[in-house]
C-alpha cells in the first residue's frame, strides 16, 4: 500500500483565483513540493466544472472574486457533493470573524492568509489532504463493504427463492402434477396479479407464494392422494386437508412471503360463491392472491397431460373459466386473465413438460 504522503502528491487540486499572480505563486510552491496534479482557473465560474470533472480533492478558494465568489463557489459544489467530504481551503487576505464564521458555514475546513508563506501554505494543504485520502479511503471500503453486502443478501435471496421453489415441487412429486407445473402456474399468477394492478414486488410475491400452494399435500396419505379411481366422501374429507395441512406448515412467521404463501394455501379452494373450501368464504372475502392462484391453477391443470387424461385445447379450457365466472372463480379475474392470454402462453410455450409428448397446445 502506498503511504499517504505518496497519495497525496498524486492528489488532484484546484486553484481558484481570479489574480494571476496569487495561482502562479501556488503553482511553484506546489510543483516545487512534488505535487503532479494541480489545476487552476482565474474564472469561478469555472470552479464546478473542474472539480467535477478531475474528481478534486481540495480546492484552494478566493473568497473576493467577480462573477461567483468563493461563498457561491462553495454553495454550487456543496449541492453536488451533498454526500461527500468539501475539501475547501480558502484563501483571504482579510480574514474577519465574521468572513471566518461564514465561511465554515458554507464548507470550508481551513484558511491561508494573503500574503502567502510557502511553509504555512505546504503545512496545512499537508494536512488537509492527509484528512480527505483517509476519508476516501473509507469510503472506498465502505463501498466495497456495501457491494459484498449486496452480493451476500442477493445470494440469500437466490438461495430462499430456490428452497421455495423445491419446497413447492416436493408436493407435486408426490402427487400426479409433475413437471413445470408450478413453474407455469405461479408465473401464470404473477402475469395476472400485473393485469390487475398489483405492484411487480407484490407480484413477485404472489409468484413465489403459488408456488407453495399444494405444500400441504405431503400430509396427505399415498394410498388416497395416488388413488386412481374417484375418492368416497370419507376420502374427499382427508384430501381436503391438505389447505389445513399446508396452512399449518406456513404458519407462525412474520415474514411477508410466508404470510401470503400461507393466504394462498389456506384459500385457493374456496369459491367466489362460497361453496369452496375449507371456510366457505365467497367474493372479495377470498385474498386475491387466493382468487388468482385458483385460475391459474386450474387452466394449468386443465391445459397439461396427465397420465389420467390428455391435455385439453386452450379454448376449452377457456370455455370452462368462462362457465365458472361468478361461480368459481372471479368474474373480473377470469377477464383479465384473458387479456393477458398471449403472455401467459409465452411462457408455456418455453416451459412445457417435454416428457409428456401428446400436450396439446393449440387452440383446436
Amino acid at each position: 500500500m502506498t503511504s499517504l504522503k505518496t497519495d497525496s502528491q498524486s492528489a488532484n487540486i484546484l486553484i481558484v483565483d481570479d489574480q494571476i499572480p496569487n495561482v502562479k505563486l501556488l503553482e511553484m510552491i506546489l510543483s516545487r513540493a512534488g505535487y503532479s496534479n494541480v489545476f487552476s482557473t482565474t474564472d469561478s465560474r469555472q470552479a464546478k466544472p473542474i472539480y467535477l470533472e478531475h474528481d478534486i480533492d481540495l480546492v484552494l478558494l478566493d473568497i473576493r472574486m467577480p462573477h461567483l465568489d468563493g461563498f457561491e463557489v462553495m454553495e454550487q459544489l456543496k449541492a453536488e457533493i451533498s454526500d461527500d467530504y468539501l475539501p475547501v481551503l480558502v484563501l483571504t487576505a482579510e480574514l474577519t470573524s465574521e468572513t471566518r464564521a461564514r465561511a465554515l458555514d458554507s464548507g470550508a475546513k481551513d484558511f491561508l492568509t494573503k500574503p502567502f508563506d510557502q511553509l504555512e501554505v505546504l503545512q496545512r494543504i499537508g494536512n488537509m489532504l492527509e484528512v480527505r485520502l483517509l476519508h476516501k479511503q473509507v469510503r472506498q471500503q465502505n463501498q466495497i463493504l456495501e457491494q459484498k453486502v449486496k452480493e451476500r443478501t442477493a445470494e440469500l435471496e437466490r438461495s430462499r427463492i430456490e428452497i421455495i421453489e423445491r419446497l413447492g415441487r416436493a408436493a407435486e412429486y408426490k402427487d400426479n402434477e409433475t413437471g413445470n407445473h408450478i413453474l407455469r402456474m405461479s408465473n401464470y399468477s404473477k402475469i395476472l396479479a400485473k393485469a390487475a394492478g398489483i405492484a411487480d414486488d407484490e407480484a413477485e410475491l404472489i409468484c413465489l407464494a403459488s408456488s407453495m400452494h399444494d405444500i400441504g399435500k405431503i400430509g396427505i396419505p399415498d394410498n388416497i392422494l395416488l388413488k386412481q379411481g374417484k375418492l368416497d366422501p370419507d376420502e374427499w374429507e382427508i384430501m381436503k386437508t391438505h389447505v389445513d395441512i399446508g396452512a399449518d406448515l406456513l404458519s407462525g412467521s412474520d415474514h411477508p412471503l410466508l404470510i401470503k404463501a400461507r393466504a394462498v394455501a389456506m384459500t385457493h379452494h374456496e369459491k367466489w360463491d362460497g361453496s369452496g373450501y375449507p371456510n366457505n368464504i365467497k367474493g372479495e372475502e377470498i385474498p386475491i392472491e387466493g382468487r388468482i392462484c385458483a385460475i391459474c391453477d386450474v387452466f394449468d391443470a386443465l391445459t397439461s397431460a396427465r397420465p389420467y387424461k390428455p391435455a385439453w385445447p386452450i379454448e376449452k379450457a377457456l370455455t370452462v373459466l368462462r362457465e365458472e365466472k361468478g361461480r368459481h372463480f372471479d368474474p373480473n379475474l377470469v377477464t383479465l386473465f384473458e387479456s393477458v392470454l398471449d403472455d401467459v402462453l409465452a411462457f408455456r410455450a418455453h416451459h412445457l413438460d417435454t416428457d409428456i409428448l401428446d400436450e396439446t397446445i393449440t387452440n383446436d
